[in-house]
C-alpha cells in the first residue's frame, strides 16, 4: 500500500502537477490565466475541493463585448469553469480525501454528523470550526499557487508563467486577496488593475 502524503498540502503539491501535466496540450499556447475555484460539496465546509482549471483567448474572445474587455477578461463569471478535475475532500480524490480528514481531526476542526446549514449557523462552537475549515482549506490553495510558481511547474509544463486567479463564488470578493497573495505582483499586475477599476478596492 501506498504512503500517505504527510500533510494536505503535500498531496496538493504533487496532485496538481499531474492535473496541469493533463491540461490539453493544444490549448496550452492560448491559455492566458489558470483558474483555481474553490467549492464544497453540498455546500458542507467539512467536503472542500479546488477545481484547477484555465482560461484561453479563444473563451475571452466568444465572450467580450464592447466596453467591457477587462471584465470578460478577469471576472470568472465569462469564464470555463466546467469539466476540470478537483482535489480536496471529494470522491474524486480519494487520497486527498483521507489526507484532509485526518489533518483537520488533529486540528480539531471536524465535528461529525449531518451538515445542516442551520445548525452550524445557531452554534457558536460548529461556526467556529467551520470557519477554520473553510480559512484552512483557503490558505492550502494559495500556498499551492505560490509553490507552482515558486518551483517554476508552470512554467515548466506551459511554456512561460501565468497568473492563478483564486476564488470561492460563495465569497465575492474574496478572490481580490487571493489572488494577489498567491502571485508575483508582475504576473497579476493586469488583474489588480481591472479590479481597482471596477472599484473592488
Amino acid at each position: 500500500m501506498t504512503d500517505l502524503p504527510e500533510t494536505f498540502l503535500d498531496h496538493l503539491r504533487t496532485a496538481a502537477v499531474g492535473v496541469l501535466e493533463r491540461f490539453p496540450a493544444d490549448l496550452r499556447p492560448e491559455m492566458y490565466a489558470l483558474s483555481f475555484r474553490i467549492w464544497r460539496v453540498d455546500d458542507d465546509d467539512r467536503r472542500p475541493y479546488v477545481a484547477i482549471g484555465y482560461q484561453t483567448e479563444s473563451q475571452y474572445e466568444r465572450e467580450k463585448y464592447p466596453d467591457a474587455e477587462g471584465e470578460v477578461r478577469w471576472n470568472h463569471a465569462y469564464w470555463l469553469l466546467d469539466g476540470f478535475e478537483t482535489l480536496g475532500n471529494v470522491p474524486e480524490d480519494p487520497v486527498g480525501g483521507q489526507v484532509y480528514v485526518e489533518e483537520v481531526r488533529r486540528l480539531g476542526a471536524w465535528y461529525d454528523g449531518d451538515f445542516d446549514l442551520d445548525r452550524v449557523l445557531d452554534d457558536e462552537d460548529l461556526a467556529a470550526r467551520a470557519d477554520l475549515l473553510r480559512h484552512h482549506f483557503y490558505d492550502a490553495v494559495i500556498d499551492l499557487a505560490r509553490h507552482l510558481h515558486a518551483d517554476g511547474v508552470i512554467e515548466r509544463i506551459l511554456g512561460r508563467p501565468l497568473p492563478v486567479v483564486v476564488f470561492d463564488m460563495a465569497h465575492p470578493g474574496w478572490e481580490l486577496h487571493a489572488t494577489e497573495a498567491a502571485n508575483p505582483p508582475e504576473l497579476v499586475r493586469e488583474f489588480m488593475a481591472w479590479q481597482l477599476a471596477a472599484g473592488e478596492f
